[in-house]
Parts: C-alpha cells; sequence; structure tokens
C-alpha cells in the first residue's frame, strides 16, 4: 500500500490514494484484526508530476507575500512540502520494515501520512479559488535529500525529517498564518490553522520513536540526537523558535538550541 503510493505520481491521485489505505488500515485496527506489515522495497525517490518544474534552491525565486502573486507562490510553496511529507510518511512505513517496531509505529505514521494528504488538498483548493494550481510555478528541489541521506538509518530519519523539517514549521507557520491574516485570505487562513494543529502531532510522533529506538540501544537520546542531525542535515538550525510547542511535541530546547549555536558559530 505504501509503495503503491509512492509510485503514484499525481498529487491529487497520490494523496485519495493514500487516503483510502489509511482509512483500510484504521478499520482493520479497530476490528482488532490488523493489516499485515509486509515487505516490499520502496522507490528511492517517490513518482512526481511533470509540474512543477524542479529547481535547485537557491534558484527558486524569491517569494514577496506582500502582493496577490507572493501569496499565491507562499501556498505553491507549502503545497510542495505537504505532498513531500505525503510520500516521506509513507516511505518511512515501506522503509524501515526489517526494525521490528510495535503496530503503534506505523498507527502513527499512517494517521502522519493521512493528515498530510488532507492539508495538500486543503492548500490545493486554495491555490484554485486564487486562479492557480499546485504545479503552476517551480519548487525546490533538495527536499527529497533527507530520506536519501536516511535510506537506511531510521533513528536520522526520525532525527532529521520530523524533529528537524517539521519542527521547523512549528516555527514559521505562525508568521505566514498572520500574512494570509493581514490580506483577508480567510481560506488559506483556515487551511494554515490545520495544518499548523496537526503538525505538533507529527513532531511528536518523531520524538516518541526516536526516544524509543535510544531507549532499545541504550544510547543517551540527546547526544544521539546531536550526532545524527551534524551527519545528515545540511543546513543550519536558526532561531526564533516556536519553544511552547516544540515542548508540547516532545523536543526540549537543550536539543535544538546548541546545534543552533554551533551554526552560528561557523
Amino acid at each position: 500500500m505504501a509503495v503503491e503510493v509512492l509510485t503514484t505520481a499525481d498529487g491529487r491521485a497520490k494523496t485519495a490514494l493514500g487516503r483510502r489505505h489509511a482509512a483500510a488500515w484504521s478499520a482493520a485496527r479497530a476490528a482488532g484484526a490488523p493489516l499485515p506489515i509486509g515487505k516490499s522495497e520502496p522507490p528511492l525517490r517517490p513518482a512526481r508530476p511533470e509540474r512543477p518544474e524542479l529547481l535547485p534552491p537557491r534558484d527558486v525565486p524569491r517569494r514577496r507575500p506582500g502582493t496577490p502573486a507572493g501569496r499565491i507562490a507562499l501556498l505553491h510553496a507549502v503545497a510542495h512540502i505537504e505532498l513531500n511529507a505525503v510520500d516521506l510518511h509513507w516511505d518511512i512505513v515501506a522503509r524501515f520494515t526489517d526494525v521490528p517496531m510495535p503496530l503503534g509505529f506505523y498507527d502513527d505514521w499512517v494517521r502522519a501520512a493521512d493528515e498530510e494528504a488532507k492539508h495538500f488538498n486543503l492548500i490545493c483548493d486554495c491555490l484554485e479559488a486564487m486562479g492557480s494550481h499546485y504545479g503552476a510555478l517551480p519548487a525546490h528541489a533538495g527536499m527529497w535529500r533527507a530520506a536519501e541521506d536516511t535510506v537506511d538509518d531510521l533513528p536520522g530519519r526520525l532525527a532529521v525529517v520530523p524533529m528537524v523539517l517539521e519542527a521547523r514549521g512549528l516555527d514559521v507557520t505562525p508568521g505566514m498564518i498572520e500574512v494570509f491574516r493581514k490580506a483577508g485570505e480567510t481560506g488559506a487562513v483556515e487551511a494554515m490553522e490545520v495544518i499548523y494543529a496537526e503538525e505538533v502531532g507529527h513532531v511528536a510522533y518523531g520524538s516518541k520513536w526516536f526516544n524509543f529506538l535510544c531507549g532499545r540501544h541504550d544510547m543517551d537520546p540527546k547526544d544521539a540526537f546531536y550526532a545524527l542531525v551534524r551527519r545528515y542535515f545540511h543546513g543550519a538550525l536558526k532561531p526564533p523558535f516556536n519553544e511552547e510547542k516544540r515542548a508540547e511535541a516532545g523536543l526540549p530546547p537543550d536539543f535544538y538550541w546548541p546545534l543552533a549555536e554551533e551554526s552560528a558559530d561557523s
């Protein structure tokens, strides 16, 4: 099921399929007859539509959210992030079946993938209401790098994707909501508020299962997190941080502030 989602190119079709599979998983769990986990080889890169054109990060035009075109560009970037997140969460389901994990691990990531699919469609609806669509603008080509770098390292995947990249979403989303609120874009405000509320849970899933694996291997979670972020994350951790929401997601300040200070010094 996960690989079927990953190998579907069209965004609307990918998310519709993922939502059906998530509902089937949840129904089976509720009936006390969970679907077998199985084994299937996920692709190194998920299928993608012909559009948007994917550019190196430095070549993506800068967004100016003070204009209608700039706000469309901002929403387009969010849609691209959400579609990548759909694939990231189905990839974690399929990629690491050699690591014995409780069924709750699959519950969490199937739910996260389902919510990301909802988020993608909410933002696509906003784009279409504003006379645009996903694929109309170029997008960032570097977003899948974290998945490729951690292809054989489950703790590394958890550290970099939910605990760094998705945690960054908690930092920047309130500012984006304010941009749309000031512009009177109520549909975009409502969609972004749904995303903001639910992304806390995705960071929390990462923190929970990262700590679970550290406990299994008798590793200090903070030291392990530092080492994995230094190995796999190629950007800089930059404040300001949304310390309240990060804490709500199980990510205390002593996990990220020392790494941010290292970035500032380097």
